[in-house]
């Protein structure tokens, strides 16, 4: 799964990432993404403006919001099956731009998770391929939400989790956020796992485990523990 991410650059270097999208001028730094928290998001409206999205997809026809907490994440093999997302999957599909995110590996003793993170070698923002909802309370108030799909991971992530985010190549985007309805069949093949040889992956300090430290010393390297064989 993808339970925290983080867009840790500014809206030059990112709008240098996204060619053609307008990014707000005044975005912040994000180190540490929670579900649940406000995130940028690249809808595949007519228009190529990015929107504020909550993390949780809540579906359109859902009664309870609170479902939008089991729903930061899809899988991707299932997406046509599912009625949560299938919809979204033929009409309402998202690029989530990111830096880095963050996995637990599970250390030797069972016990003991060490938090890593991992992001492109040449530090790039990149995007997850991502699903969106719009949302109405009875009293018409107007919610946009999204999740994060995973698959299979590659032999970086591997060792570390069962499952990574899906990361799209630039050649991709176009076809994701077309927003014509699209057939599972059409779009199946992007949700592959992204190239380890890309990519790197290194332990960080346990602060990213509370969302509220949303700080620049989330991402930065800690020593290897010696029981641990991260990579």
């Amino acid at each position: 799964m993808c339970g925290r991410f983080a867009l840790a650059t500014n809206q030059l270097e990112t709008q240098l990432a996204f060619p053609g999208f307008v990014f707000p001028f005044d975005m912040p730094r994000r180190y540490n993404i929670a579900p649940g928290q406000p995130l940028l998001a690249i809808p595949n409206r007519d228009h190529k403006r990015v929107a504020a999205f909550t993390w949780g997809l809540i579906p359109a026809w859902s009664k309870d919001p609170q479902i939008g907490s089991r729903m930061i994440n899809a899988r991707s093999e299932t997406l046509a099956e599912k009625p949560s997302f299938r919809a979204s999957y033929k009409r309402r599909r998202c690029l989530i731009p990111a830096t880095g995110f963050f996995e637990w590996q599970k250390q030797p003793d069972g016990k003991t998770r060490i938090p890593t993170y991992i992001s492109l070698k040449s530090g790039l923002p990149f995007a997850f391929a991502g699903l969106w909802d719009h949302w109405t309370n009875p009293e018409g108030d107007e919610l946009e939400t999204c999740t994060i799909l995973t698959t299979k991971p590659n032999a970086l992530l591997s060792v570390i989790h069962d499952r990574m985010p899906v990361i799209l190549p630039k050649d991709a985007y176009e076809v994701w956020l077309d927003p014509a309805e699209k057939r599972p069949e059409e779009l199946q093949g992007l949700l592959v796992p992204f190239s380890a040889e890309a990519m790197r992956a290194y332990p960080v300090s346990s602060l990213v485990n509370s969302p509220i430290n949303d700080v620049a010393e989330c991402l930065k390297p800690v020593d290897q523990p010696a029981q641990g064989n991260l990579f």
